[in-house]
């Protein structure tokens, strides 16, 4: 992005308005969040989300969002990896599967993260994750790696960076590298306090940045974790409730592991998950008046259907009766929703590039094209 625009990025914390058209809307007509929860369920396409309005007790909070459109997902091959997808996110740019912060040809890219925190350093971040913190999702928001799979670099770019919270497993890339790096004094020296034994809430300190990381790799699934996402968002929240400007990206990440096991009855209880976390930002969105809550998937995984049930033999079915199938054991190219709710949701209507979740967030937070 031309740094040209960071004097009207600065205008536009400061509220200046513009006469130019985005998406037909008038900028001096946009409202402008002065935070953004991002919330994404990894693999979550149409028929996952659905799936909270059959197995769930109540409404899904997805009924509550205003604004829905639908994303394109492709990477540069026409099936995204989460590498490549949350880097579409981050960074605004397409890439090759498993890239983190690159684009098609190596290049380092600037993200979201980093372009916030250059135009105003005050801005706080955090991420929340059920992977581990350097999974694909949330390593995009703060790593630059030719490979996902580069986990004790992308940890030790998290410590470097300007991430100020983060919450999720991967206490194995600070205690067992496979290098002689001391990553909890280097967390020491970056002013990280790091908690690797229950999710509690602190007495923030200003100035302080806060990681908890709760299981070696990836977190235990949904029924085993408890509340674990949900404790970690809202702590994240409260975290940056006292900041005038925010960031927070959180990912149900397992819903994509259960759609890579083919298991209906684990992808059920990490949407349903999900969904109570969604409702929870929504809570907090409600209240401040200048939060955009925005949810949306890096892909699909499984070609999961909510099919009817049917005979072996085909000679029968039951539209009653819903029974969870899967077409792949990977992703699919399939479209997912978008929901969107807050100052400057209008914009994620329609059906788009998933790189213009990072250009609509940006548009929406600060009136740049």
């Amino acid at each position: 992005m031309n740094r040209l625009i960071i004097l009207c990025s600065l205008l536009a914390f400061s509220s200046c308005k513009t006469e130019t058209k985005v998406e037909g809307i008038a900028n001096d007509q946009l409202q402008k969040p002065k935070k953004i929860i991002f919330l994404i369920g990894d693999g979550m396409g149409v028929s996952q989300l659905s799936s909270a309005y059959f197995y769930g007790e109540e409404e899904p909070n997805f009924s509550r969002f205003p604004v829905v459109g639908l994303i394109k997902t492709s990477s540069t091959s026409k099936i995204t990896d989460s590498a490549a997808g949350a880097t579409a996110f981050s960074c605004g740019k397409k890439t090759y599967n498993g890239a983190l912060g690159l684009d098609a040809d190596s290049n380092r890219i600037e993200n979201i993260v980093e372009f916030l925190k250059s135009i105003n350093p005050q801005v706080g971040v955090g991420l929340v994750a059920t992977s581990s913190i350097t999974h694909a999702t949330p390593a995009a928001y703060y790593s630059h790696v030719e490979s996902r799979e580069l986990a004790d670099e992308i940890m030790l770019q998290l410590i470097r960076s300007k991430v100020d919270f983060f919450a999720g497993g991967g206490k194995d890339y600070v205690f067992k590298r496979g290098d002689s790096i001391d990553l909890y004094a280097e967390m020491q020296k970056a002013g990280i306090d790091l908690d690797t034994t229950a999710m509690l809430k602190r007495n923030w300190e200003e100035g302080s940045r806060y990681g908890y990381l709760l299981a070696k790799d990836g977190m235990p699934s949904a029924p085993q974790r408890g509340n674990f996402l949900l404790r970690a968002s809202v702590a994240a929240i409260d975290f940056l409730d006292s900041r005038e400007s925010s960031f927070l990206m959180i990912e149900g990440s397992q819903i994509d592991w259960a759609g890579h096991d083919n298991n209906g009855e684990y992808l059920k209880e990490e949407v349903l998950d999900f969904d109570r976390v969604v409702g929870a930002a929504l809570d907090y969105a409600e209240k401040d008046g200048n939060t955009l809550v925005v949810v949306t998937a890096d892909h699909e995984t499984g070609g999961y259907t909510l099919a009817g049930y049917r005979s072996e033999d085909g000679s029968s079915r039951n539209y009653d009766s819903i029974v969870p199938s899967f077409s792949t054991g990977g992703h699919s190219s399939t479209l997912v929703p978008v929901l969107a709710y807050g100052p400057g949701s209008e914009l994620f209507s329609g059906i788009y590039e998933n790189t213009e979740i990072h250009r609509k967030m940006l548009i929406a937070m600060m009136g740049l094209e």
